[in-house]
């Protein structure tokens, strides 16, 4: 017995099952990124300050453009599919599959780069003041540097400053020279992770949640691509419906992300 409703649309809604049980399971996410943006709202507006400068504009701003070509190739591959062209819809979909590989690996590098640098707090000293280069009226040392050598057992740790970036710009070495800081005068040595401060958990949440998004997107559009195609062969109709209803939850993948990305690296 056939289930009915698969390609026909239903008399009451006018959608087919598919698409009805798609756009009740985007009004759950709606949900569960709307608490999660009010969150970050509520922490934002009773901050007495925000940190800026800790994420790379650049990166965000190459990811997006990444995930909104991706939408157009999904619109692409369903549009093929619509003209009976199935060897277009495999191109569009392929390439809609490599655009979101492409989203996780360069999230993962951004990833990596708050794990392999560190905040770094020395004593107050004034040998180490003069150092670091410490400037009157600034933290005595804040700026993302990676370690790049120590000895053992570990008396000196040698830190290659990068340049900071917004108020992060404290005084680091001379043009970003290498320095040799005791460890006897470190008092905080701490990489960039959710456990650093307020705003890098909000970080991590947020777009830790959207990457597990894309995975699960890029998987269900990779099944479609390759052996879930066969149903072309078979049910064409139904196979365009079902491109369809993965390309709207694609679609609200990069919606989440065009909000997330103005308001973390942005404002």
């Amino acid at each position: 017995m056939d289930i009915p409703y698969t390609v026909e649309a239903r008399p009451d809604t006018g959608l087919y099952n598919a698409k009805v049980g798609i756009w009740l399971f985007l009004a759950s996410e709606v949900m569960l990124f709307g608490a999660l943006f009010s969150s970050y709202i509520m922490l934002r507006v009773g901050a007495t300050e925000w940190p800026h400068g800790l994420l790379n504009v650049p990166i965000g701003t190459l990811n997006t453009i990444v995930l909104i070509t991706s939408s157009i190739t999904v619109v692409m591959s369903w549009a093929s599919l619509k003209l009976k062209q199935f060897s277009r819809f495999k191109l569009f979909q392929g390439c809609t599959v490599l655009l979101a590989m492409t989203f996780v690996v360069i999230k993962s590098f951004e990833y990596r780069d708050k794990f392999s640098h560190y905040y770094v707090k020395v004593a107050e000293d004034k040998e180490v003041r003069e150092m670091t280069g410490h400037i009157e009226g600034s933290p005595l040392f804040w700026s993302l540097v990676s370690i790049n050598e120590s000895k053992d057992p570990i008396k000196e740790i040698v830190f290659h400053p990068d340049p900071p970036a917004g108020e992060h710009a404290a005084a680091h070495g001379e043009h970003g020279a290498p320095m040799t800081i005791p460890v006897s005068q470190i008092k905080k040595l701490e990489c960039f992770g959710p456990w650093h401060s307020t705003y890098l958990a909000i970080y991590f949440t947020l777009t830790g949640l959207h990457a597990l998004h894309v995975i699960g997107g890029a998987l269900v559009i990779g099944f479609l691509w390759g052996p879930g195609s066969k149903m072309w062969k078979t049910d064409p109709e139904r196979f365009t419906n079902r491109v369809e209803v993965s390309g709207l939850f694609w679609h609200f993948v990069d919606l989440v992300w065009i909000f997330l990305f103005p308001v973390l690296y942005l404002l």
